[in-house]
């Protein structure tokens, strides 16, 4: 197999790769959007809504908000973001503040809610690390391909913000290399 860039920045990648076939490449664009974890909150702890807005919907958007994932994470990891805010104004992805070091969303300017004169939104936000089979929010980005021909493939790879996108795809190799070997020991016994 043959692997070739053929446009890479911090967004979005695409690449071509020669030599494979149909199941495979579908094979690793699946391991690309269901298998590399990433961090989302999954939880969130209400101490104060005065908004219009339920508890759910607002734990909903900020559970959709995308978090800087660092490689060294995985689903032992959980990371707690506050917030705390009082109208008028925007509430904004960037006021998630988190208690740990290199661990922050990824775009800040996300709107949450909009608060009027006097309404006031404390939270806390449990991120853990997960991945897409568990929900989408875990979804680490977009991820397309093309045949160009039986054995020739273009990928198209681009991120949400939990990770650069050569990032994700380099978690699916390993992914996929890593259920492989278990099915060698496996079939070995």
């Amino acid at each position: 197999m043959k692997l070739s860039i053929l446009e890479s920045d911090d967004k979005s990648v695409r690449f071509r790769l020669e030599g494979t076939n149909f199941s495979f490449a579908n094979a690793l664009r699946r391991s690309m959007i269901n298998s590399v974890g990433s961090l989302a909150v999954d939880s969130v702890t209400f101490y104060e809504n005065s908004s219009a807005m339920f508890d759910e919907y607002i734990a909903h958007r900020v559970g959709l908000i995308p978090i800087h994932t660092p490689k060294d994470y995985d689903e032992k990891d959980e990371v707690v973001f506050s917030l705390a805010a009082e109208g008028p104004g925007t509430v904004l992805s960037k006021d998630l503040l988190s208690t740990s070091k290199g661990v922050a969303v990824s775009n800040g300017k996300i709107p949450i809610i909009k608060l009027a004169e006097g309404q006031t939104l404390k939270i806390d936000g449990k991120a853990v690390f997960r991945n897409a089979l568990k929900s989408s929010k875990f979804q680490p980005g977009l991820v397309t391909y093309k045949a160009v021909d039986d054995n020739k493939f273009e990928f198209y790879v681009e991120t949400f913000g939990q990770m650069p996108p050569l990032e994700i795809v380099h978690r699916a190799l390993n992914v996929i290399s890593d259920s492989l070997k278990d099915v060698h020991k496996e079939i070995k016994k």
